[in-house]
């Protein structure tokens, strides 16, 4: 059978990666496939790189726009990243008939609305199975596997980096500045680390998922981002004295009045199997009616394991090349006729628990005035620890949980506590998941 026409649009790691696995698993492909699937002609500005990971066996170029309008391509796979050219060459691929698979979660959370629409048009297909979570396989978990159940929330580490630097700051009881560099060095941050320890692209990926599950469309824009730069080692000290652990999650919730959207560092109890997830790997843990929790585990990053996931989509457009469009899988999981206008609900309207580290006086009556000041404000408290001063201290810390209220509520509270004439310096706050579904 005539194989598909696969251009390649970028050989750096993922690139490489998916070129190098297609080639070397190409007969098993083939055979889930149902016809051979070849990668025709790759797209690099370093020219002699694409010839040295190829081997010279496919048509190299240095235009990528040339692969997009080639006649002889069934399928281009955008893996150049970011926003600006990247959407030029996927809208112009889709304009020109042809599928479409990537790994560009920024592209999508941003300009996912206007991509889909316009594949839709053209009757082709966009796979992103690799845009969250590298070779998990949580976009079809949500998207199929899950099609029976009404999805309550999702809460997922999807940021291998800031997983990482999260674990070592907890394992050595080293600073965030001080754990950055080590990953830098290590290969797993950037040079420039922004989007992953800022938290955006985490919320890129968790404003894919909360589409998928609640089929809404992609609002990135809409989420509330909180990264982990400003997360101190003895906040992860206290939260494993009180038997949880901080990790960075995206969470998406469903909720009565709207949608909740949002990323930061967010205490989860030491005893659930994601607060486990060490390192740089990933899980995302699903809550839906039918099937109660689910969780999935794995690489987020990296050339073979990303490779995994954009290949799977390659497979799964050769299989339905020829199928009529409106029967094939639609790309935010829901019919595009009955995506919502459920609204993402603003932070303030939030639901949470709360850590709240105090720097206070040691002194009689601080402790009556603080929990005064949130019983006020409707917020009960579920645990607290109170540091002992050292020989000649004047202040200590005190650390309170409490239990779910309205951020809102937190916010007039914290705003009085901070009042206090012996309050030392801001309120250390951080939201607390429980996460037992």
């Amino acid at each position: 059978m005539k194989p598909i026409n696969v251009g390649l649009l970028g050989i750096g790691t993922v690139g490489g990666g998916t070129f190098t696995v297609l080639k070397r698993n190409e007969a098993e492909i083939t055979r889930r496939a149902g016809r051979p699937i070849r990668i025709s002609v790759v797209a690099d500005k370093n020219v002699e790189l694409a010839k040295q990971v190829t081997g010279g066996g496919v048509k190299i170029t240095d235009d990528a726009f040339a692969v997009v309008t080639d006649p002889e391509v069934d399928i281009v796979v955008e893996l150049i990243g970011g926003y600006g050219i990247a959407k030029e060459l996927v809208l112009k691929a889709i304009e020109n008939g042809k599928h479409v698979v990537t790994a560009n979660k920024a592209l999508l959370a941003v300009h996912g609305t206007e991509i889909f629409a316009a594949a839709r048009k053209k009757g082709v297909m966009v796979g992103f199975e690799a845009a969250v979570a590298g070779g998990i396989t949580i976009i079809k978990a949500v998207r199929e596997g899950l099609t029976a159940n009404r999805i309550e929330w999702i809460a997922g580490i999807i940021n291998g980096t800031t997983n990482f630097i999260l674990s070592e700051m907890r394992d050595k009881g080293l600073s965030f500045a001080e754990v950055l560099k080590e990953a830098q060095r290590l290969g797993y941050a950037e040079a420039d680390p922004t989007f992953d320890i800022e938290g955006v692209d985490a919320a890129h990926k968790i404003s894919i998922l909360s589409a998928l599950a609640f089929g809404t469309p992609v609002q990135f824009d809409k989420a509330h981002v909180e990264g982990i730069t400003k997360l101190e080692a003895e906040d992860i000290k206290y939260a494993e004295q009180l038997g949880y652990r901080i990790k960075l999650l995206g969470i998406t919730r469903r909720k009565a009045k709207g949608i909740e959207l949002r990323v930061h560092p967010t205490l989860i109890p030491a005893k659930r199997l994601i607060a486990n997830v060490e390192g740089a790997m990933n899980a995302v843990l699903v809550q839906a009616d039918a099937v109660g929790s689910t969780l999935y585990y794995g690489k987020g990053a990296g050339a073979e394991p990303t490779a995994s996931a954009v290949i799977a989509d390659l497979v799964d457009v050769t299989r339905m090349h020829t199928v009529d469009p409106e029967n094939r899988v639609p790309h935010l999981a829901f019919q595009h006729d009955q995506l919502s206008d459920v609204p993402i609900l603003p932070l303030a309207e939030v639901e949470t628990a709360y850590y709240l580290r105090l720097r206070v006086e040691d002194k009689p009556g601080v402790l009556a005035d603080i929990t005064r000041i949130l019983a006020d404000n409707a917020i009960s408290i579920d645990a607290m620890l109170q540091r002992e001063p050292g020989e000649g201290e004047g202040e200590t810390d005190i650390i309170i949980l409490t239990h779910v209220c309205v951020e809102k509520q937190a916010d007039a509270a914290i705003a009085k506590i901070e009042g206090l004439a012996a309050m030392k310096g801001k309120v250390k706050r951080l939201r607390l998941e429980e996460l037992n579904g």
